[in-house]
């Protein structure tokens, strides 16, 4: 039996898609699966929550994940002395981050490559931090994970990294055969998920939004923020309040009811390393509306609407022309649901373990 160590310091509960990577993952994960046995490195906000979906034991690291600086430090040094002192044969780094350097081999999940290739959108001295720390933990990896093939493409380019190093294990939606029940789909009800960094777009979206008559306009409700909004005072300035709902981050009951009763998902990301709410959007029947850019076309195929995340009269005409035609958003729904079937978690974590065995069948 060979012990991985998983490193969970970033997990504080406010992480958004790369906790619901880790979460779905090892929830999938049987305990002693391919020969391992598995110990989560918890962060102090994790080892106070509620640990039953991860196959093994849990060990509180006293890192708090919300503190920037000590995260950092325990990522670049902690991790790989935890691991010694554990008796680890291996550690997974499921979060971007990892050792400077371990004398335990290191499987390393990146998930984007954000910093490098837009760091415009991450304030200037924590993206230089990031890319450095990011370099360091992939040059140190012995295999790298990651979520889609643009990915990949990135991490060859910027990285360095040989493609034969680097595994493509991409992630999914819920099971499009479970529906939540007792909901129905509200009438011109639009719905944006995420956090408000600037890649993600949601100005662009409101400007749209602005561009549909009031008579005809839709509702919107923008989740995943944290704290003061900064979305408010453009919906003030647009006019938009009774139109627009910001809400913050939310428990995932409270998303899959939004995802049930939307008429549309709207994501005008102008960067993503995969795009986990196009696909949990699909697999729930909700139309989405999105980026053109490839890593979507990637994930959501023939089954989205694409419009350039540049052009808020392109998004309005768009979004009208769909909420117009309940014909079309049915079939678009159809569609979705059958693309999110070609999507598994269970074949994500089984691909994620076969990654971690080869790596120790490597040594």
């Amino acid at each position: 039996m060979s012990r991985v160590l998983v490193d969970l310091l970033f997990f504080t509960g406010r992480k958004g898609g790369m906790e619901s990577y880790v979460r779905e993952v090892y929830s999938r994960i049987e305990p002693g699966a391919g020969g391992l046995e598995f110990i989560g490195l918890a962060s102090a906000e994790l080892a106070a929550a509620d640990t039953d979906w991860f196959p093994g034991r849990i060990v509180d690291s006293g890192i708090s994940g919300e503190d920037r600086i000590a995260w950092a430090r325990g990522e670049l040094f902690g991790v790989a002395r935890f691991a010694r002192r554990l008796g680890a044969d291996l550690i997974h780094c499921p979060a971007n981050l990892g050792p400077a350097w371990s004398r335990v081999p290191v499987v390393l999940t990146v998930h984007d490559l954000l910093p490098f290739r837009h760091p415009e959108y991450v304030p200037g001295a924590y993206s230089r931090v990031l890319r450095t720390m990011i370099r360091l933990a992939a040059h140190g990896a012995r295999r790298i994970l990651t979520v889609s093939e643009a990915s990949q493409g990135d991490i060859v380019r910027y990285l360095r990294v040989p493609a034969s190093r680097v595994d493509v294990v991409p992630l999914a939606g819920q099971d499009p055969e479970t529906k939540p029940g007792g909901f129905s789909r509200l009438p011109r009800q639009l719905l944006a998920v995420g956090n408000r960094m600037p890649h993600k777009n949601f100005p662009l979206l409101l400007a749209a939004l602005a561009l549909i008559p009031a008579g005809s306009r839709p509702h919107l409700v923008v989740t995943g923020s944290h704290g003061d909004d900064p979305l408010t005072p453009v919906v003030a300035r647009l006019g938009l309040e009774p139109w627009v709902a910001l809400r913050g981050w939310l428990h995932s009951d409270e998303l899959d009811r939004l995802y049930a009763e939307s008429s549309l998902i709207v994501f005008p990301t102008l960067f993503e390393g995969f795009g986990l709410p196009v696909l949990e959007a699909m697999s729930r029947g909700c139309p989405v509306v999105c980026a053109d850019i490839p890593v979507l076309h990637e994930v959501a195929g023939e089954a989205a609407v694409y419009v350039s995340p540049h052009d808020a009269q392109g998004l309005a005409a768009t979004i009208s022309t769909l909420l117009d035609d309940p014909v079309e958003l049915a079939r678009r729904s159809t569609l979705g649901l059958d693309r999110a079937r070609a999507f598994s978690w269970s074949r994500t974590a089984r691909d994620t373990v076969e990654s971690l065995q080869r790596t120790l069948a490597e040594r």
